[in-house]
């Protein structure tokens, strides 16, 4: 059995994991999964990288020490994965001893060959790139990130990186595989004709690190102390048997953000621990993914524009998560991220595409053949259409997997379902079922129907785990769906006379205002735990029994004030949602408020409300509210009526 063994970055535990992290983890595993119905021997690698001077920092102002943010943070990491089911094989941390005796190894040899010296740095260095800028300005900005650098001088030691530069070209040039995709080929390319420079390997300015063996006053450098968790993760320096065995790795995916220290630095430091030590091989291919942007940007912890995925997994499902960020995304490319093209591609792709045809076809097998795959007989040419194009997506969907186009094959299987979508409205079995002299014919569409499905369903898998094997499970397939060799897949397996399980929805379709509602407000408890889930005017319909009563301290809690609404407009792409300007006496705040079905924009403007001025900001379909406009909730439809005042009364004025 072949082996093919991929890894994740090691992500940096300085916060949370989010989306970005998550789209990286979740095409590791789609791609784990495929090559395992292919029949490779897979070992899939993540894990946290915990060391430096971001993490340090992060620890001091959460007030613990390093190692308890890191075990927190990793925790976190790990957790989400599970919860996700994102079944990874090897987990590794860089604060493990297994890790420190891998890197160890790896430096020493480097040491042997020649290829480290000792020196001293004094100039601009970004903490939160790890990285030393050229440009000696104070304050200069970092390259990479943009952030202000900070002015040092340390005693260093370097790594001759500049002895690699024409070895590393000639990787490129008889390897062009080794960088993906070409556009990223092309740009390292160009950043190591421009000359290398020797690299620093170690810090004195902090202590939070794997420590330099012989040199109590240095650290490694995070750089090479991480890219060293691809190998020591799978057994190098701890279980030799095991590093053999999976070692060199076949793909590395990372974001392109950090392609270069991937692209240059890790190869370097492999070919030098090779000269005099042992003969590693290189790792076969690194491909650098695109960004997940939001309203423009690049999602990233710094600004503050993160999606979070367990929400989304919540509401809709992990496969629609799955889904979602393998066909919107072309792999290497960047993509925009929203809410409402997430739910809309849920209901037109998922709800009314696999979902609906899986129901269909299910559903009059169960009716018409007593829960039995009919026998088809002799077919027609729409019959060898379906069938050609079932086969004929075979060939090009495992071929588009195979280069990891994971949008175009995921194109590709839904030009099936729209194939057979349109073979059932021309031939209308539910038609044919109401003539007995016409149940042959019916058997043959419905047979054809049910095995396009099948076909459908097993090559979807690799993405959408979980429902795929719930649909295989109801046309009365009981092994695992994953231990089938897709190699072996071709039309005509479905035998007829198979009892098929009782039909059941994968995808219900949702109201694509409520579900982006209750993801965003899922996602605000997550930042925020001390917050109320839901304001009353932002979801007049869920309002909440009071459970205990509370003291007069708790309820002098809350600051509210008179408010004047000065301009409202309806949010982009929101049926319920207005964004009000309302003076509060001191100031303007831009407040959200889910009442648009019941006033129009127009009506509020000069109206004085009661505004609740003391919560934490939230955003609603991107917007932020800074308030809460307190509305009662009517029964039976839960219609919001905005709280108002009979006497006149100055705008600001405390509510006690």
């Amino acid at each position: 059995m072949p082996k093919f063994y991929l890894t994740t970055p090691i992500y940096y535990v300085n916060a949370r994991p989010h989306l970005g992290h998550t789209y990286t983890t979740v095409i590791a595993d789609t791609i784990a999964r495929y090559k395992r119905m292919r029949g490779y021997e897979v070992v899939f690698l993540t894990g946290t990288d915990e060391h430096g001077q971001k993490v340090e920092r992060a620890a001091k102002a959460a007030g613990v020490n390093p190692q308890t943010y890191a075990d927190r943070i990793s925790r976190e990491y790990s957790e989400l994965w599970k919860e996700l089911d994102l079944a990874y094989d090897r987990f590794i941390r860089t604060t493990e001893d297994r890790h420190e005796r891998g890197v160890h190894r790896l430096l020493q040899h480097a040491l042997d060959a020649g290829y480290i010296y000792k020196g001293h740095y004094e100039g601009q260095y970004c903490v939160f790139d790890e990285l030393y800028v050229d440009d000696p300005t104070p304050g200069a900005p970092c390259p990479d990130c943009g952030r202000p650098t900070e002015r040092i001088r340390e005693e260093n030691y370097y790594f001759k990186l500049s002895a690699f530069q024409e070895r590393l070209l000639e990787l490129y040039e008889t390897h062009p595989e080794f960088i993906q995709p070409e556009t990223r080929r092309n740009e390292v390319m160009a950043f190591v004709r421009g000359g290398l420079r020797d690299l620093s390997i170690s810090r004195t300015t902090l202590k939070w690190g794997v420590p330099w063996p012989g040199d109590d006053k240095h650290v490694l450098y995070v750089w090479y102390d991480a890219l060293t968790s691809y190998m020591s993760g799978i057994g190098y320096g701890d279980d030799e048997v095991q590093f053999e065995k999976y070692w060199p790795a076949d793909l590395h995916l990372i974001g392109k953000e950090i392609l270069r220290f991937h692209a240059v630095y890790w190869p370097a430091f492999v070919m030098a621990a090779t000269e005099k030590g042992e003969p590693l091989e290189l790792p076969k291919q690194i491909f650098a993914h695109g960004w997940w942007t939001f309203a423009g940007e690049k999602m990233s912890k710094s600004r503050g524009n993160i999606a979070l995925p367990q929400p989304i997994a919540q509401v809709l499902g992990i496969d629609a998560l799955r889904y979602f960020l393998l066909r919107e995304m072309v792999f290497g490319q960047d993509s925009n991220f929203s809410y409402e093209s997430l739910v809309t591609r849920y209901n037109s792709d998922l709800a009314n595409g696999l979902g609906n045809l899986a129901s269909r076809v299910l559903t009059m097998i169960q009716n018409y053949f007593e829960g039995e795959i009919p026998e088809p007989s002799a077919g027609g040419e729409r019959e060898v259409a379906v069938a050609r194009a079932a086969s004929g997506a075979i060939a090009a969907a495992l071929e588009q997997y195979e280069r990891y186009e994971f949008s175009r094959a995921l194109e590709t299987i839904w030009g099936v379902i729209a194939e057979v979508d349109k073979y059932l409205v021309e031939n209308k079995p539910w038609k044919l079922a109401e003539d007995g002299e016409q149940r042959a014919r019916l058997g043959t569409i419905l047979y054809t129907a049910a095995e396009a499905l099948r076909i459908v369903t097993a090559l979807a898998h690799p993405v959408l785990p979980h429902t795929t094997q719930q649909i295989w499970q109801q046309l009365g397939q009981f092994r695992a769906l994953a231990s089938l060799a897709l190699d072996d897949l071709s039309w005509g397996g479905l035998a007829a006379g198979t009892r098929i399980g009782e039909p059941q929805a994968v995808f219900p379709r949702v109201k694509k205002e409520e579900a982006i509602e209750r993801i965003e407000t899922m996602e605000e408890q997550i930042r925020n735990p001390a917050q109320p889930a839901a304001s009353a005017a932002a979801t007049p319909a869920a309002a909440a029994p009071a459970s205990h009563k509370i003291g007069i301290e708790d309820f002098a809690k809350v600051e509210m004030r008179v408010g004047e609404v000065k301009t409202a407009e309806r949010v982009a792409g929101a049926d319920k949602l207005l964004k009000l300007m309302v003076d509060i006496g001191d100031e303007v705040r831009q407040i959200v408020a889910g009442i648009a079905e019941v006033y129009k924009p127009e009506e509020l403007v000069g109206r004085k409300v009661a505004v609740v001025v003391n919560l934490l900001p939230r955003k609603l379909r991107g917007v932020e509210s800074n308030g809460m406009i307190v509305a009662a909730s009517v029964p039976p439809d839960g219609k919001p009526v905005l709280a108002g005042f009979l006497e006149e009364v100055p705008v600001g004025a405390r509510l006690k």
